[in-house]
């Protein structure tokens, strides 16, 4: 991918805040959260090839694609980057729900599992808008808590605990090439540590609502 033009004149320097861990370690709420405590955060809709869950909206929770149009998307190149999850899914960010948003000095905040953080980062590499306004965070669960999460949440049966779990203990690995981790313990807790990174990284992120 070529480097993105700079964004508009006047514009924030933007911060793309990624947030990735194993099913259940509560990234998406962390990202519904930021977006709704009003302080400037748009959530990055990602898109995926498994059926909408109950209750689920395409465009909202996930863009809903059947692989065929999913396949049709990559071969025009319109992710910006996609993997294959739990073995029979696929799932991605078009590049237009990032880069765009961006170019205009919004801060956003998504939800993808680690293959597609290591995508992002090799495309950052390349660059340097991206790699300058991305941010990758790890949500670190011990598997105790993690399975008893999965069980509470009733959305799948044992046979795709266990899958997830399989899935959870590969991606755990992964926690270290994040550029910050959050030890997950309550929602409360972390969110206040996801606000401290923010703070940290990206201040002014947080003035409009008083940090």
């Amino acid at each position: 991918m070529t480097a993105a033009p700079a964004p508009r004149t006047g514009a924030r320097d933007p911060l793309l805040l990624v947030l990735a861990g194993p099913a259940g370690s509560g990234k998406s709420t962390l990202c519904d959260r930021l977006v709704a405590s009003g302080r400037g955060f748009t959530r990055v809709v990602t898109s995926t090839t498994r059926a909408p869950r109950e209750g689920e909206v395409s465009g909202v929770h996930y863009h809903f694609f059947a692989p065929r149009a999913f396949d049709e998307k990559v071969a025009a190149g319109e992710f910006l980057e996609w993997a294959w999850v739990h073995g029979e899914r696929r799932y991605g960010t078009l590049a237009a729900s990032v880069l765009g948003p961006l170019l205009l000095g919004r801060n956003l905040v998504m939800s993808v599992d680690v293959q597609g953080v290591e995508s992002l980062r090799r495309i950052a590499v390349k660059n340097p808008f991206l790699k300058r306004a991305m941010v990758s965070v790890f949500i670190r669960v011990d598997y105790d808590r993690l399975l008893a999460r999965m069980r509470e949440r009733g959305k799948d049966d044992e046979a795709e605990i266990a899958r997830r779990m399989a899935t959870a203990e590969s991606e755990l690995r992964e926690a270290p090439k994040f550029d910050h981790i959050i030890e997950s313990r309550t929602r409360e807790e972390d969110f206040e540590a996801l606000l401290a990174i923010v703070r940290k990284v990206r201040p002014e992120a947080l003035r409009a609502a008083g940090g």
